[in-house]
């Protein structure tokens, strides 16, 4: 190459470089399926974008439902609400209803609201901690409370639900194995376990080991229970009993007590009823090694706080008494359910059938029949009911949860035959959810509860399938994770229908949020918001309900550098909302601008995008609904934080084989990192500028290209040409 070919090579290049920095990206394109026989999903807004309202703290309730508060919360323009139960992630049992009965005359037992409503109405409900607890901490209770197992004290005792025995299942009690796990944090030599029984103490059981990779309560597929050599019994006699598991030990992190067959004595409580007379119960337990002179060396932390060693358990005796009442200020987990009564005739609900739960891992049929008969007798409009609150997160097996299902929804069925009930309202999972695997092997949660309720003729009782969706994990969420949001809630949806669950079952996520800390508050959380709401219902879903629609905007628990979590307002120290947040101007753009806010049915279809970054990630996605205004309304999520797109849209009718485009004036609303901006500053942080979305006019045509900003959710809105 000679000098003046080199010279013009160079200043091609440098002509090549000018013209990409300052001539516009050619406009890519979003394709449209607009064939009338694709719809993937037809909805109502009101019934399937929806709000949660859950426990709160005990002196902010009242804030929180002054008709001044509520009037901004409805704002945000979501519909139906799903009422949480949060008592039952703290394992404790919940007064729906302050007045009620105690199952002992001296005002002790097991609690029954009252089913007949008065003159009182009730706008507080609280929780009691169970004396029986065996958790040191579960999936709902990581910071607060302790296990009676190794709490050092012979006086108190673990004991397991008594609705998970032969006198209530109908079942041989080895098909409902109770039992408790240890947990020692690393491995260490076991040969020898010490138990002091309670009564009713266990005539059969086995003591087990933990082999595998995994963590044998969070990767339960990821290992295997072996048996001891010297632990199996089955003429047990109760009393304190130390068993030799092992001519030599065996180094191990996880032992399991496996109890099959009780002795069916009463418990402290006395024999007045059954339920003090079934199950298991345990003072105390002590793990480690015997030496050769027979001395036992304990491995354990005996401490009633959360310094003990861990310990799980199978399930909780739901006795209490009044002074297990857990109420203090400023705190959740100590907090408020909501009255019924409040919630009903506050407006939060706008007057819409609400979603409800009902207490079932710690309660009692008795007490649940009464509580949908109290709603029913107000007159107050129920859509769904929801069975208990994540037994996956309690580490219940699903036979377990199947049992108590039927039992409670026979219950409910008395009191009302058309009460639409289902569950299992998993945790917020990504993939399927697996447990130790039975005789058969088989380890899918949700697989077995299914078969569960086939066995036994009862899959009709369940109406629909629930489920939260927390996608995220960690206090840092990086903006790459935007892109996976759309896969994370297709996937999980279709790993339910892998498990059996029949098409004809309406599947309701009835709590979701993206979790991180600050993430949730900045532009990140409107954006996933749109992508998630509508990806679930493009996904076939019938029902998604945002977490959660009062202000309640504390430091996540997990994440002591954030204020910012879950929540469309910050308030200030009197619970008073002070600022709107990124995802009340995403509901907004969902509830009215995408959708019309209106009960009538809207048609979602698929659409394709060729935006994609250099490593594959769809940069925007795209949510096309045809309104019942006649309008097609396009929600556009531009995902790339620092870039503009510039994109074309067009329609395609594989029927007709026709294509199409917006025509005439065409409505662009927009909410992007231009319109809002947050400043973390813990409890005092703030957004500036802080919304509103921007509304432009634009003309559409077959060649008309609409720009995206950066980082923003975007809704066009039109006819056809």
């Amino acid at each position: 190459m000679n000098s003046n070919d080199s010279r013009h090579s160079i200043w091609l290049g440098l002509l090549i470089i000018f013209l990409a920095q300052t001539l516009p990206c050619p406009a890519q394109t979003i394709v449209v399926d607009s064939t009338p026989s694709h719809v993937v999903n037809t909805f109502s807004p009101l019934y399937a974008l929806g709000s949660t309202v859950d426990r709160v703290p005990s002196n902010a309730t009242d804030t929180f439902f002054r008709p001044d508060q509520v009037k901004q919360i409805l704002s945000a323009g979501w519909g139906v609400v799903s009422y949480r139960q949060n008592t039952e992630l703290f394992v404790q049992a919940w007064h729906w209803n302050p007045r009620g009965t105690w199952s002992d005359p001296s005002g002790q037992g097991y609690f029954t609201g009252d089913a007949t409503p008065t003159a009182e109405m009730i706008r507080h409900s609280y929780g009691y901690s169970l004396q029986h607890r065996g958790f040191t901490r579960n999936g709902g209770t990581e910071f607060d409370g302790f296990s009676r197992l190794d709490d050092g004290d012979l006086n108190t005792y673990w004991k397991s639900n008594p609705y998970l025995t032969r006198a209530f299942t109908g079942e041989d009690d080895s098909i409902h194995p109770q039992w408790v796990v240890i947990d020692l944090e690393q491995k260490h030599d076991v040969s020898a376990i010490r138990i002091a029984w309670a009564a009713p103490y266990a005539r059969a059981y086995e003591v087990e080991y933990w082999t595998g990779a995994g963590d044998a309560m969070d990767e339960q597929d990821k290992g295997a229970w072996n048996k001891f050599e010297k632990g199996i019994v089955t003429d047990g006699k109760g009393g304190t009993v130390t068993i030799k598991l092992a001519s030599s030990p065996v180094s191990t992190r996880y032992v399991r007590i496996l109890m099959t067959e009780s002795s069916d004595t009463c418990d402290s409580h006395g024999a007045s009823d059954r339920r003090n007379c079934v199950g298991y119960a345990i003072k105390e337990i002590y793990l480690g090694t015997v030496d050769e002179k027979g001395d036992f060396k304990d491995l354990l932390r005996h401490s009633p706080d959360q310094k003990q060693s861990l310990t799980y358990c199978s399930s909780v005796d739901p006795w209490h008494e009044p002074a297990d009442l857990y109420l203090a200020p400023d705190r959740m987990e100590s907090g408020d359910q909501p009255g019924f009564d409040l919630f009903f005739t506050s407006g939060i609900t706008r007057g819409l059938p609400a979603v409800v739960p009902i207490a079932m891992l710690y309660g009692t049929p008795e007490d649940s029949s009464a509580q949908m008969s109290y709603l029913k007798k107000r007159g107050y409009p129920i859509q769904y009911v929801e069975m208990g609150e994540e037994p996956d997160g309690q580490y219940m097996l699903p036979e377990d949860y199947g049992a108590l299902y039927l039992q409670w929804a026979t219950a409910l069925h008395h009191a009302d035959p058309g009460f639409k009930l289902g569950g299992p309202v998993f945790q917020g999972v990504t993939e399927d959810i697996k447990v130790w695997p039975d005789a058969h092997g088989r380890n899918s949660w949700l697989g077995r509860f299914l078969d569960y309720l086939k066995a036994h003729g009862r899959l009709a009782d369940l109406a629909f399938m629930s489920f939260e969706h927390y996608p995220y994990d960690g206090c840092d969420t990086p903006w790459a994770n935007l892109y996976q949001e759309p896969e994370l809630i297709t996937h999980i949806m279709q790993v339910w229908r892998d498990d059996g669950l029949p098409p004809g079952i309406p599947l309701l996520d009835t709590e979701t949020n993206d979790h991180g800390g600050e993430a949730a508050v900045d532009i990140f959380g409107a954006l996933w918001l749109g992508d998630s709401f509508a990806g679930f219902l493009t996904a076939g879903g019938t029902a998604t309900f945002y977490y959660h629609a009062l202000p309640y905007s504390p430091p996540h628990p997990a994440c002591p550098n954030s204020w910012g979590t879950y929540h469309m307002f910050m308030v200030d120290k009197k619970y008073e909302i002070r600022q709107r947040t990124a995802q009340f101007f995403a509901a907004q753009l969902i509830t009215q601008e995408w959708a019309q806010p209106i009960d009538a049915g809207h048609r979602l279809f698929q659409a394709s995008s060729d935006v994609k970054d250099a490593d594959g990630h769809i940069l925007v996605t795209a949510y096309p609904l045809l309104r019942p205004d006649g309008q097609w309304s396009v929600m556009l999520i531009n995902k790339d934080h620092d870039s503009s797109h510039a994109v074309k849209v067009a329609f395609h009718d594989a029927e007709s084989n026709s294509s199409h485009s917006f025509a005439g004036a065409v409505t662009l609303i927009t909410f992007g990192k231009a319109q809002y901006q947050w400043h973390p500053e813990g409890r005092s942080g703030y957004a500036d500028p802080d919304g509103p979305a921007v509304t432009s006019t634009v003309t559409g045509s077959r060649d008309a290209v609409y720009t995206l900003a950066p980082a923003s959710i975007n809704i066009l809105r039109g006819k056809f040409e």
